[in-house]
């Protein structure tokens, strides 16, 4: 089972790279005793990692036959890698994050990921919106989607304001294609998110969202058009609100920083 081929309906794309594999889970601040989630852990090349330094690892894995055999794998590169591990502090479970409570880890857990492209923007929310956050998650996604989330002012987009609202955003180690098997079109890079204990500040979450998605509705307009359309507000009364807020009417929502949307919020609801 060790020489599965990856199922390109699922994304997997196999990860050997010891030195990869190692800075992931420096980037989780993973160590003994950490609690881990896993997702989409394959053939264990990362688990193994997870277990040698003493974590314990909860391996969410969709995948029938890979979850089936990842004990067997996990221990079969142990013994080859001359690595220690201890199985007991592995607890394999099939099944999809989409669906996933993570109400059911314990609280301080961290989530130290390979994932597949295309569950990366779907996943972000559901880290955002979860009440029982990792403390720490990293996650090897697409380079291009990484550079988005963790994007500063003038590039921002709407999942970049969510996740950035929740946790803080760091890019760290770029993953070339070659690394992989198969190697995908584009290269990856680790993303890492650190939980805010703090509030960025205090709003209606679910107000400050459907600004926010006003905002974001039509990229190319400006927020005088944008704004009007999706708050269903004149366009007098939206420029009169940016202006109060001391925001340019002719901006774009990729332009504004978080706290320029609080500023917004504040006199939208004030």
């Amino acid at each position: 089972m060790v020489d599965a081929y990856p199922k390109k309906a699922l994304g997997q794309h196999w990860l050997y790279d010891e030195d990869v594999l190692e800075a992931m889970c420096d980037a989780a601040d993973v160590t003994s005793g950490s609690d881990v989630l896993e997702i989409g852990p394959g053939l264990g090349t990362l688990t193994l990692r997870l277990l040698s330094r003493g974590s314990r690892v909860r391996a969410l894995e969709f995948d029938h036959e890979l979850a089936r055999e990842l004990a067997t794998n996990t221990t079969r590169m142990a013994s080859e890698q001359g690595k220690k591990i201890d199985l007991d502090q592995m607890e394999v479970v099939e099944g999809d994050i989409r669906s996933f409570d993570f109400r059911t880890m314990p609280q301080g857990y961290r989530i130290c990921a390979n994932i597949p492209y295309y569950l990366t923007s779907n996943l972000i929310r559901l880290l955002c919106d979860t009440d029982n956050k990792p403390t720490r998650v990293a996650l090897l996604m697409q380079r291009e989607v990484a550079e988005r989330i963790a994007a500063e002012k003038g590039k921002m987009s709407l999942l970049s304001c969510i996740a950035q609202y929740h946790y803080e955003t760091h890019l760290a180690d770029l993953v070339p294609a070659r690394f992989f098997i198969p190697p995908p079109k584009v290269d990856s890079q680790i993303l890492i998110l650190v939980r805010r204990d703090v509030k960025l500040f205090d709003v209606d979450l679910k107000q400050f969202m459907h600004l926010l998605k006003a905002g974001f509705s039509e990229k190319r307009k400006t927020l005088r058009n944008a704004l009007s359309g999706g708050l269903s507000m004149t366009k007098e009364a939206t420029v009169t609100l940016l202006e109060k807020s001391h925001i340019d009417p002719i901006r774009r929502a990729e332009t504004l920083s978080l706290l320029e949307w609080k500023q917004i919020y504040d006199n939208l609801t004030r």
